[in-house]
């Protein structure tokens, strides 16, 4: 040793004026785009989601599980899906819905009521009881062309969308 105390020759690192984060993604302005944004509904059927979606003007591809519609969004940019579940929430006010968005290898979820973000909720327990559609599409197992039933909410007229949603109003008030 040459008798110099190494503690005493570090710098004071809490002097420079940033932090480190501990989630290194977000440094990279690439990780902030989604690679996916799943939007989980307990609207019962494709057409419906899709017809709501056509009237929000959300571009996504909607297919029906048993537990409710999903619609996968076609917009990823810097938002976009933030957005989608806005309008979609607030044009179907009092059903919630939950944003599933994956960048990269991370998963996140949120859950939306009323047009506003309501809070954050743990990726894992959205996807205890998920349909195992959701799962393949957030794992990467399976995409959306891969799927049957597939709506698509970007050919559907405002008319037809109103008619669709109409219809869908009636079948559930008669259950």
């Amino acid at each position: 040793m040459n008798g110099r105390d190494p503690d005493r020759d570090q710098p004071d690192l809490g002097d420079l004026g940033f932090e480190i984060p501990d989630d290194l993604s977000s440094l990279d302005p690439a990780s902030t785009v989604p690679d996916l944004a799943v939007l989980i509904t307990q609207i019962a059927g494709a057409e419906p989601l899709a017809a709501a979606c056509a009237l929000a003007q959300i571009d996504a591809d909607v297919v029906a599980t048993d537990v409710g519609a999903l619609a996968v969004c076609r917009d990823l940019s810097d938002g976009a899906p933030q957005r989608a579940a806005a309008a979609i929430s607030g044009l179907v006010k009092g059903v919630p819905l939950v944003l599933v968005v994956r960048r990269a290898e991370q998963l996140s979820a949120t859950r939306w009521e009323n047009g506003a973000q309501a809070d954050e909720l743990a990726p894992g327990l959205v996807l205890g009881g998920a349909p195992e559609v959701l799962e393949d599409l957030l794992t990467g197992q399976t995409s959306v062309a891969d799927l049957t039933g597939v709506v698509p909410s970007k050919g559907i007229s405002r008319l037809k969308a109103m008619r669709l949603l109409t219809a869908a109003a009636r079948k559930a008030r008669k259950r």
